[in-house]
């Protein structure tokens, strides 16, 4: 039998709700202090419950809070390593990664965001081949599978025997993206299982070119042409939308969740409980999106703050989706991964996305 390696970031995740953008440094006291609840227990719960239906295998698996605590009573073969204390930093995911390949694991599980995949890199490079359970704020890089049942997936078929490939780990700055900018930047490889049906494309960038302007102030005049003055719009992050508020002559946070009310902006870069009690205030809403660039998440990447409980409170009937011709093609289909497989199912299906003046398509949305 092989053995697996698991490492967790318990911290992972806990500032998306409350719309900080990451966890990194002293940002997750901040997340404490306006109540955000902690991601990795659930998304490690749905991993292993998913993998404990495959072959049986042994686990080698980080101390206390960055691994055992999720693991032990399942039936698992496992045994633990390592040392954590009350608090975990970005070290002790590079020290524990170190002991895991010092141990032979020959497939290393890692669950968090961006930020934990830089540690896991910076800990094995391509020593040992490895994939993501997204469960940050910020999940972008391409060694992510698509959800923690895609990763059990994953690692199923490394069982069985399968190619290795090389992924990407893009180093994404936190401070930046609290300010509105998405620095985001080659950091390095992990090598992957080749499993291309379970790990989710890197995020891509929007092209620049004068068509795909045009077509975003197309939809803009189109998607205001429809605007109702009764109706509360939750506005997410992306290019796309930007250039709605814009049109309207209003700014919008680029990266955050803003409200608009009779095409006037009314709150900006909203977390999950300013949304709900804006909520509570209107007896119409929707929510517009846009695809992510490159793998075409509308929730569960990059957008947060519109968690389950904010989705059921609005209704699948009520999602706008906006995308550029140039996108809806380059991703095929809309993606979905909230953590909450009821509101996942409630969101599946087709929505019709709009394109351009009086021009829009049906696309699949898959719960992943």
């Amino acid at each position: 039998m092989r053995k697996i390696g698991l490492i967790v970031n318990p911290i992972a995740g806990m500032g998306g709700s409350v719309g900080l953008k990451g966890t990194d440094g002293e940002m997750v006291e901040r997340a404490r202090e306006l109540g955000a609840d902690p991601v990795t227990p659930g998304r490690t719960a749905t991993f292993l419950e998913a993998a404990q239906r495959h072959e049986p295998r042994t686990w080698v698996v980080a101390a206390g809070q960055m691994g055992e605590d999720y693991i032990k009573g399942r039936g698992y073969d496992y045994h633990a390593i390592g040392e954590t204390g009350a608090t975990t930093t970005a070290e002790d995911t590079r020290r524990l990664a170190r002991q895991l390949l010092k141990e032979g694991v020959s497939l290393l599980v890692f669950v968090g965001g961006d930020g934990t995949a830089r540690d896991i890199y910076d800990a094995v490079g391509t020593e040992v081949p490895a994939v993501g359970v997204p469960a940050g704020v910020k999940v972008y890089s391409s060694a992510f599978a698509l959800s923690p049942r895609a990763a059990a997936e994953v690692v199923r078929v490394f069982d069985k025997g399968t190619d290795l490939t090389e992924a990407e780990v893009l180093d994404i700055d936190e401070a930046a993206f609290r300010e509105d900018r998405l620095d985001a930047r080659h950091y390095g490889y992990l090598l992957v299982p080749n499993v291309q049906t379970g790990l989710q494309p890197g995020k891509a960038g929007s092209p620049n070119t004068p068509d795909t302007a045009d077509n975003k102030r197309e939809i803009a005049a189109s998607f205001l042409e429809q605007l109702d003055a009764d109706i509360l719009y939750l506005l997410g992050p992306g290019t796309t939308i930007a250039a709605i508020a814009e049109a309207a002559g209003e700014s919008k946070t680029l990266l955050g969740v803003d409200a608009l009310k009779a095409g006037v902006i009314i709150g900006r870069d909203l977390n999950e409980q300013q949304i709900l009690r804006l909520l509570e205030g209107y007896s119409q809403c929707k929510i517009v999106v846009t695809p992510l660039g490159g793998n075409g998440f509308i929730f569960g990447r990059g957008n947060k703050p519109f968690t389950p409980a904010v989705l059921r409170k609005v209704g699948a009937e009520h999602i706008v989706v906006v995308a550029t011709e140039h996108k809806a093609r380059e991703v095929g289909v809309l993606r979905i991964d909230t953590g909450d497989a009821e509101v996942d199912r409630m969101l599946s299906g087709y929505i019709e996305v709009m394109m351009g003046h009086d021009f829009a398509r049906l696309m699949k949305v898959l719960a992943v």
